[in-house]
């Protein structure tokens, strides 16, 4: 995986053919598709958007594709504004934005591309968490939690204070593990030093002997060698995640499905139809290599045929 481009607030995808050729109106022509596709939202999502976006460009190098990383609230914002064509999400769309969308005359459709496991990590020199429970997971991060140090989670631990790390408010990542751990969404302690970038919580934690913090399993997955992995015990003992464990369902309560969502007015406009086309045909082999599991064929099918209006 490329995590040097990820650390871009927003990445544009040019391949070298497309900066030979320069840019073209929106549509077709005779050398194929020409045109924009313009992506935001979600961090967690952005790898597997990423990863369809060049393989995209290769096959249609006059096409320009940009994915934007301002976190699945931000993605929202942008998307019913008008101002994208796709917003990845790490989370279903809330009412009060699919309000907004129409307020605007957006319409849209909800695609499930690929499953992931919201994974909580520590420091590799950490010699003493190997599992947390839920509750413990709860007392740490909800709105008045007077767990300073992890000895105040359990007493066999060091006194040592904890480092938390963890997605901004604006990332559907926050929204999904305040959600699912506190039980109310976007309810969570404030002292914790946040990012919508991944990345940034990466080198935090890695940098931090007594951290702790979440984010999507890929980038666990990407940077292994850097962070430790804790087993969550949803109440049937301590699982980890793993493409195993989040595919049969036993990484509960924390896995689950990454989204995008896209404007009927934007497919309207071929070199759309096609990147949408491109993307669930392609994400059984594309979405792997990222750290996420894809989706069932039949589910993929059930996307392209909602997208073609043959479903609602």
């Amino acid at each position: 995986m490329r995590t040097t481009m990820r650390r871009l607030a927003v990445l544009t995808l040019l391949p070298a053919a497309a900066l030979a050729c320069g840019g073209g109106e929106e549509g077709s022509s005779e050398g194929g598709l020409t045109g924009q596709v313009q992506i935001d939202g979600s961090s967690t999502v952005f790898p597997v958007s990423e990863a369809i976006a060049e393989e995209f460009q290769i096959a249609h190098p006059d096409v320009r594709v940009t994915v934007g990383i301002s976190g699945t609230g931000g993605g929202f914002k942008r998307f019913c504004a008008g101002e994208i064509d796709i917003a990845d999400a790490s989370r279903p769309m809330k009412e009060s934005e699919a309000a907004r969308c129409a307020e605007n005359g957006i319409e849209f459709v909800e695609l499930p591309v690929a499953w992931d496991g919201l994974s909580v990590m520590v420091n590799p020199a950490n010699d003493f968490v190997e599992c947390l429970t839920v509750d413990e997971l709860r007392r740490i991060w909800e709105p008045g939690s007077t767990v300073r140090t992890w000895r105040d989670v359990r007493p066999e631990w060091p006194a040592e204070e904890i480092a938390l790390y963890g997605p901004g408010t604006d990332s559907g990542t926050f929204d999904y593990f305040t959600e699912t751990v506190v039980g109310e969404p976007g309810a969570s302690r404030p002292d914790y030093q946040a990012s919508e970038d991944d990345n940034v919580l990466v080198q935090g934690i890695a940098g931090d002997r007594y951290a702790l913090g979440y984010f999507g399993y890929a980038y666990y997955a990407e940077n292994a060698d850097r962070l430790k992995l804790v087993a969550i015990d949803g109440g049937a003992g301590c699982v980890w995640p793993s493409e195993e464990t989040i595919a049969d369902g036993t990484y509960t309560p924390l896995s689950r499905p990454l989204y995008i969502y896209v404007s009927r007015r934007a497919l309207e406009r071929p070199e759309v139809a096609a990147f949408v086309d491109f993307y669930l045909q392609h994400a059984p082999e594309l979405v792997p290599p990222t750290g996420y599991l894809p989706l069932s064929a039949e589910e993929y099918a059930e996307g392209l045929a909602r997208v073609h209006g043959q479903v609602q």
